[in-house]
């Protein structure tokens, strides 16, 4: 019997191809402007931080990128930097630290290199996990879009690679990064560890099936209540192996820092330019770990489908979600002596008061409401308990590149306070290439909110983008 497959089959071995490495430019300009005090939810939610809150805003971004052109060679490497300048009109919300009339930033400034299958990069780059299309998702409970990218160290196998002797049957990958949250909010010089594995089936067969377990944990930092938090190297193995150690009592009896971890199971089923992927998150703030699902809190998670297609252009991916967080393993933590372990409280923590954002935005989910929305300007998570329904729709018509999504979401506020509110979020977006003006991308996003949530609101954002190629080499 011939196999069809080398036992090991990674790309490096085959002839190099003659292909060149090319350093590109992009600039590109945006505007939004919205009635009512906030931008709608779906033009600044998931953008990576980029898009201003405020009703009247406006972009200028530039940069250069080399992206990675050898799959095929035992090396390669890429990078890129951008600087973004905006400006916008002062409102309510949030507190004044973002609420500054003119800002400078980076979300994209790193160094990546490739070595066979170890990736190693350095910087900031925007990263989500667990998602199959991320141009129509609500977000990754632990990790999405939403908050702007932190400065980053990471080593691991980035891409998903043959185990070997198995003839691609099995694919691995994983990692592990340190991040820094410069944001300074409430903790200061706070860091967050994070390592993952995963494992795929199938290979080239027509159904795959992977998983993935991601555990992360805030770290280290200065606590205006509690001072050193812990910042030595010992301090760092214990959030690596999660285990108890510090100054504050609480660490000592659990595990030192803010500890979150989040499962991923995929089912993928592919044929000629189609394939179908059903996908499945979880969530969990207290041990002890439950694969799987069988935990405290299994009615809590993620659940989508994705379908993407060729073979027509007009409707070229479908997604469908569902998020769940209402369950947080019961409404008591603690009650008449008896510790049952609920009231989880998703993306907070008592000593990092911040919780889980990053610039007043949720690093996980935008469903889970940012502090950004904080009428009385506070930092804290203050609704965390949601039902919500997602669902996208993009494709391609003579050119004009469409993407349209609509969210439903019943909030509840958290256990500690509970409170009703409701908001559909809708946003239709068409982005066209005009060649004859200059080689211009033009974009076009209407949005809107209608609920109790965040009250009727109606908003547009206009991008004119430029791109091209500096040189070759």
């Amino acid at each position: 019997m011939t196999l069809a497959w080398d036992w090991w089959p990674l790309p490096f071995d085959s002839i190099e191809q003659n292909r060149l490495d090319t350093l590109h430019y992009e600039v590109s300009i945006l505007g939004t402007g919205a009635l009512g005090n906030m931008l709608p939810f779906w033009l600044q939610s998931n953008r990576h931080g980029d898009i201003s809150a405020s009703p009247l805003s406006g972009n200028l971004t530039a940069g250069i990128h080399k992206p990675a052109t050898h799959p095929h060679r035992w090396f390669d490497y890429d990078f890129a930097v951008s600087i973004t300048g905006k400006i916008q009109k002062q409102h309510a919300l949030p507190p004044s630290t973002i609420n500054q009339l003119a800002q400078f930033y980076s979300n994209l400034a790193y160094a990546h290199l490739r070595l066979y299958c170890i990736d190693l990069t350095a910087g900031i780059i925007p990263q989500s996990y667990g998602i199959p299309d991320g141009q129509l998702t609500s977000g990754g409970l632990l990790f999405s879009s939403n908050a702007h990218p932190m400065p980053q160290v990471s080593i691991g196998i980035d891409q998903w690679t043959a185990f070997p002797g198995l003839y691609g049957y099995l694919q691995i990958r994983g990692g592990i990064r340190n991040m820094w949250m410069i944001d300074n909010m409430y903790v200061k010089q706070a860091m967050i560890h994070h390592k993952w594995i995963g494992g795929k089936i199938g290979g080239k067969l027509p159904v795959n099936i992977s998983y993935e377990f991601h555990h992360a944990a805030q770290w280290g930092g200065y606590s205006p209540a509690y001072g050193d938090l812990g910042n030595t190297w010992n301090a760092f193995l214990n959030a690596l192996f999660v285990r108890s150690g510090g100054s504050m009592a609480t660490d000592q009896i659990n595990a030192q820092g803010n500890h979150i971890g989040s499962q991923t199971l995929t089912l993928d089923v592919k044929g000629n330019k189609w394939k179908v992927s059903a996908y499945w998150q979880n969530m969990f703030e207290d041990g002890p770990i439950k694969f799987i699902g069988f935990g405290m809190n299994t009615p809590d998670g993620l659940w989508g489908i994705n379908i993407t297609q060729q073979h027509w252009p007009f409707i070229s991916g479908l997604t469908y979600e569902f998020v769940q967080t209402t369950d947080q393993s019961g409404p008591f933590h603690d009650k008449d002596g008896f510790v049952f372990g609920g009231n989880d409280s998703y993306y907070t923590n008592s000593i990092y008061q911040n919780g889980w954002n990053y610039w007043y935005r949720t690093i996980g989910t935008p469903f889970i409401t940012s502090p950004i929305y904080n009428t009385d300007g506070t930092i804290y998570t203050l609704n965390n308990r949601v039902k919500a329904h997602f669902i996208g729709i993009k494709g391609d018509i003579y050119g004009y590149q469409y993407r349209v999504m609509c969210s439903y979401a019943d909030n509840y506020g958290t256990y500690n306070k509970p409170y009703r509110s409701n908001n559909t979020a809708i946003l239709m977006e068409c982005c066209k290439h005009v060649e004859k003006a200059w080689g211009l991308d033009f974009c076009l996003s209407i949005a809107g909110d209608f609920g109790t949530q965040f009250g009727n609101t109606f908003g547009a954002m206009l991008t004119i983008r430029k791109q091209g190629i500096i040189t070759q080499w």
